[in-house]
């Protein structure tokens, strides 16, 4: 069972969270690339909220253990550019920009992502 400050840990990141979706939306030219982290993986999105439909998506599970968060940028960047996709509007999803999501955000950008 989680602790209180588990709890709230996690309500404060949702909040951050809703106050940036807020404020970022994915369009046909302009979709979103959302970030998720759980205690073991790291996802990422392409998402046209004007359509409600994925794009592109990438994530380190299927990976070896080693992979971290610059193949999933890479990944992602790649499966963009094979859908056309080259400008997006980065969502951090409430994470700090710090570590796994900015390593993340720096190899789609060298990927090719413009954000």
């Amino acid at each position: 069972m989680a602790t209180n400050a588990t709890q709230n840990k996690k309500l404060q990141r949702e909040r951050r969270h809703r106050r940036i979706r807020s404020r970022v939306h994915g369009t046909a030219e302009r979709p979103r690339l959302v970030v998720f982290r759980s205690n073991k993986y790291l996802y990422a999105q392409i998402i046209d909220d004007d359509a409600k439909r994925t794009i592109a998506a990438a994530s380190n599970m299927n990976g070896k253990q080693g992979d971290g968060a610059e193949s999933v940028g890479v990944a992602l960047a790649a499966a963009a550019k094979a859908k056309q996709v080259s400008r997006v509007v980065f969502d951090r999803a409430g994470y700090i920009f710090t570590g796994q999501v900015k390593a993340l955000a720096e190899a789609a950008r060298k990927g090719g992502l413009e954000f």
